[in-house]
């Protein structure tokens, strides 16, 4: 089985985790929510001769796509992602700029919006999607059964989990996410998040405080 190798490329004010993942033998890889910071996502992806395919959206918060839209054109590649409940968000990406305080972004049109049990292809693996609301309405994860390894955006993190203060945001509905879809991929799932360390579901389970009944 193709073995996928990861990099993360901060970007934003936010300290957004950029990621990358690639097959190191062929070097096809995707980016996962270019936030910003284009020039040096595309300084990490020649550093490594990462021949991009796609680049994917967890879903349409500024600091996971403000970049997407220029990388894309840059690139020539097609954005899949998030799921279209997420569209209301993506439409008001510039009013998300003038909130935070962030430059100007472009919109960004997904060429493929991702539905529960969809899959995406990174470097020739399948991914499953999920949809995990709560943080956003259209916010998903991709996993990957046979490796236990997952990217979460910002539905779950170490130690935390995702805010649920901004439009759209519902605690309810991400405490379901986590318990329904996260916690059942099983303890000895290793995931990648959309801000700080990694860390895996049995972790979280365990001690994160967000999550203890």
């Amino acid at each position: 089985m193709t073995q996928l190798k990861a990099a993360i490329v901060p970007v934003t004010p936010f300290a957004q985790n950029c990621t990358l993942l690639w097959d190191d033998e062929t070097k096809a890889g995707v980016v996962i929510d270019p936030g910003g910071d284009v020039e040096a996502i595309l300084e990490a992806l020649k550093e490594e001769g990462i021949k991009v395919e796609r680049i994917l959206i967890t879903h349409g918060h500024i600091d996971h796509i403000g970049g997407a839209a220029e990388l894309a054109e840059t690139l020539g590649v097609p954005i899949e992602g998030p799921h279209e409940a997420d569209k209301p968000l993506i439409e008001r990406v510039k009013d998300q700029a003038l909130q935070f305080g962030l430059p100007d972004v472009r919109t960004m049109t997904p060429d493929r919006w991702l539905n529960e049990g969809d899959t995406v292809d990174i470097a020739g693996v399948a991914f499953q999607v999920l949809h995990c609301p709560g943080h956003a309405p259209g916010h998903v994860v991709f996993f990957h059964a046979p490796s236990r390894f997952a990217i979460v955006g910002d539905v779950l993190f170490k130690g935390s989990v995702g805010r649920t203060d901004l439009p759209g945001g519902d605690h309810a509905t991400l405490m379901r996410s986590i318990k329904e879809k996260l916690f059942p991929l099983g303890d000895d799932v290793a995931f990648l998040c959309g801000h700080g360390p990694h860390s895996t579901i049995g972790e979280e389970r365990a001690s994160n405080p967000f999550l203890q009944d």
